[in-house]
This record gives C-alpha cells, sequence and structure tokens, in this order.
C-alpha cells in the first residue's frame, strides 16, 4: 500500500480546459469600487486596495490565470509602508497624481503614466495631488500564487550580501569551486555544467523604468498616418531592455500602448498568451469566440483568453488603450504560439520566424 496517486493517460491526450469567459468590468462598477475603499478608515499598512478576480477563479487572485489586476487607492495626503515582493509589477495610473519611490528612487507620477517594479525592489507610493490617486497594479503574483512561492513582506529590512572582495584580505575557498567548469558532453551541442555555476548564475540588472504618457502619446499618435490598409495594429510596446528577445516590460509581461483610428476592424486572430486591456479613451466592441462585447471608456476587460480567436473595431472616435499579456513569459517557456491571420498556420514565436505587416507599402 503506497499514498501515491496516478491518472490513466495511456493512449491519450491531455485533455483541456475550456477558456476562460472575457470579463467587462464596466467603468460604473471600478468608480462604485474606488469610493468603496476611499470610504474605508486607512489601514495600517496604508494600501487600500481590491482584486479583480475571474469569476472561474478558484485557485488565485487572477483576471487571467497568470494575470493579477489590483486596484490601488490613495487619499489625499496618504502614503504606503515600504513593501518587498517576487512578483513583478506593471503600474498605471487611472486617476490623480502621486509619487512612487523604488529602491530609494522617487518619481512623480500622473494620468496613464505607466512604470514597472522589479522583483524583491523595496518601493512605497504616495498621494501628491488633491485628489484620490488610483492606480492598476498588473503583477504575475496570480502564477506565484498557483506555485505557492509568492512572497511578499511589509516594512522589510535590507537584505546585506556578504562581501567576497578579495582585496579585504578574504580568500576564496578552493573547495567551492568545480576544477571543470561548464564544458561540452559531445558534438550534437549537450553541455555539462557544475552545481556551482548552476546557483551562481549571471546576474542581469533589471531596472525600474518609467514611460511618461505625455512623451509615449507624442509618438503613437504619429501611427494615425497609417493607411486604412494597413493590417497590423497601431500600437508601441513599453520595452525593457533587460528583457531581450522575450520583449517585454517586466520579464512576465508587455505592456502596449495603442491607438485605433475611428471604425478600424482589426483581422481575426489568437495567441497562447493571455490579453487584459484597459480602455481610457473611446468605445468599441471585441468578439472573442464569436460572441461580441462592447466596452467604452474606463472600462477593464479580459479581452483574449489564452487561444481565443479574437478581434476588436472601434466606433466613431479614437480608442487608446493599454494591453497586458504574458507573451513574455510564453516566449521564455517555448510556448507562445500565434496566428496572426486565421488564413496563415500558427508560428511558435521566439522559436520560429514570426509575421509581417504590410507598413512599408502603408502610409508612414
Amino acid at each position: 500500500m503506497t499514498n501515491s496517486i496516478f491518472v490513466e493517460g495511456t493512449g491519450a491526450l491531455p485533455e483541456r480546459d475550456e477558456p476562460w469567459e472575457p470579463v467587462v468590468i464596466p467603468k460604473e462598477d471600478i468608480d462604485a469600487e474606488i469610493a468603496r475603499l476611499a470610504a474605508l478608515p486607512r489601514p495600517a499598512n496604508g494600501r487600500r486596495r481590491s482584486y479583480f478576480v475571474h469569476p472561474r477563479n478558484k485557485k488565485s487572485r487572477g483576471l487571467a490565470p497568470g494575470i493579477e489586476v489590483a486596484l490601488d487607492v490613495l487619499l489625499p495626503g496618504e502614503e504606503t509602508i515600504t513593501f518587498r515582493q517576487n512578483s513583478t509589477q506593471v503600474n498605471f495610473v487611472i486617476r490623480g497624481e502621486g509619487e512612487t519611490e523604488i529602491s530609494g528612487r522617487l518619481r512623480s507620477t500622473k494620468l496613464h503614466d505607466v512604470w514597472n517594479t522589479p522583483s524583491m525592489r523595496v518601493y512605497r507610493h504616495r498621494n501628491t495631488g488633491d485628489d484620490i490617486y488610483v492606480r492598476l497594479t498588473y503583477s504575475n503574483g496570480a502564477l506565484l500564487d498557483m506555485m505557492n512561492i509568492h512572497i511578499v513582506e511589509e516594512n522589510p529590512a535590507p537584505a546585506p550580501r556578504a562581501s567576497h572582495d578579495e582585496s579585504e584580505g578574504e580568500v576564496e575557498d578552493a573547495r567551492k569551486k568545480s576544477p571543470y567548469g561548464t564544458f561540452p558532453l559531445n558534438d550534437e551541442g549537450a553541455w555539462m555544467m557544475p552545481y556551482e555555476l548552476l546557483i551562481n548564475p549571471p546576474s542581469v540588472q533589471s531596472p525600474a523604468l518609467y514611460w511618461p504618457w505625455d512623451e509615449v502619446k507624442e509618438h503613437l499618435d504619429k501611427l494615425e498616418a497609417l493607411g486604412k490598409d494597413y493590417i497590423g495594429r497601431r500600437l508601441y510596446l513599453l520595452y525593457n531592455p533587460m528583457t531581450g528577445r522575450t520583449n517585454g516590460t517586466t520579464p512576465n509581461f508587455f505592456a502596449t500602448m495603442t491607438v485605433r483610428p475611428p471604425k478600424i476592424v482589426d483581422r481575426p486572430h489568437r495567441h497562447s498568451s493571455a490579453a487584459v486591456n484597459y480602455y481610457f479613451s473611446g468605445s468599441g466592441r471585441s468578439t472573442v469566440e464569436g460572441k461580441t462585447y462592447e466596452w467604452k471608456s474606463g472600462d477593464l476587460m479580459l479581452s483574449a483568453p489564452g487561444w481565443a480567436v479574437h478581434n476588436h473595431a472601434s466606433f466613431d472616435e479614437p480608442v487608446y488603450e493599454l494591453t497586458i499579456q504574458d507573451q513574455p513569459l510564453n516566449i521564455a517557456m517555448e510556448s507562445l504560439l500565434w496566428q496572426e491571420s486565421l488564413k496563415e498556420p500558427p508560428a511558435l514565436l521566439g522559436a520560429e520566424e514570426g509575421f509581417a505587416t504590410n507598413r512599408a507599402d502603408a502610409a508612414a
């Protein structure tokens, strides 16, 4: 008798759950929740927060399986205590103005500004204006919660690290270093790496970067000049160079700013990454797996559950939106299937050649 649990899988492919349905959270509901949070007594840690949780989600606080979206509110003059966590964040201001401190560096933030908070950086937020300061905070905390490894600390003490500067007289212990290093095992490309290098990988600086809306909009609006026959999407990735080939704002997410001229309709497409849109100007509709959802300025939407066929269309005025997708994570996992047109086969982006648009033929 053992305690092992086996699930039969002989001769069968794994079953896949139905995708989570799209969800539109209307501006009116968000405004009501802002008012509710603002009316609460100030909590000890200063964080007035609620989460947008998908009705199907029973495992985390995610709006999508790997994307957590929080609504954060600070009253005039309020500030949070310091926090540190091993999840990364994308922050977006939807009302008011404030100040964010990350690793001791202060930045002023106002309406529609975006910035990232790297993992394990000490940070805090302040309201420096006369209005309520409201942010959307996107995090991979939902994924870490399901892995049971989401570590969040309040008022963290700095973590000192031992110095290994030999100029101070410290001698390297030869017992801690493998004499073999990393070496090729065969001529087919397989290598061997010793434990000493396994637990000390090369470190990459993860910067806290800011994308002020005034500067982003100047470049975004130039994309309206592309002709109506342009088949791509008029957007810019808020790119963090440390993410390299995975094209991210954080190692987990990309954040894109999109402008949709009036009466523009996207081609139906799909991707294994999930997408969450916040619309902050204009109105339109999204069609997902044949069902139509209308949205307007101030609405938040899980607009593209993973691998669901979808497209978007604007109505009679320009649309501006922030989109968060877990594309970089999927590229790193070699799982980012992308079908730019349903007439073309899907590609495994990051491992295969991707897609091209007709931008060279469109108006510049």
